[in-house]
């Protein structure tokens, strides 16, 4: 596996290969505001909901397909 911003020269009897990698863009954040995902302790059929308290998105068994139907608090 290839390390990020690195170069690598290789020589094989009269074969001679260099591979240069570099890391590339990383794509837009979770949120523009920069608000971050914890799903840490994410379970099956988890929601995500924003945690005022906490300033993040999070996904745990709080908030699942099954709390939200089967008697959920609408």
């Amino acid at each position: 596996m290839s390390t990020p911003n690195s170069v690598t020269v290789s020589q094989i009897s009269d074969v001679t290969t260099v591979e240069v990698t570099t890391q590339g863009s990383q794509g837009p954040s979770f949120a523009t505001t920069g608000t971050t995902l914890d799903d840490s302790a994410k379970v099956n059929d988890s929601v995500v909901y924003f945690d005022s308290s906490s300033g993040t998105f999070k996904a745990d068994a709080t908030t699942t397909k099954l709390t939200l139907v089967d008697g959920g608090n609408f």
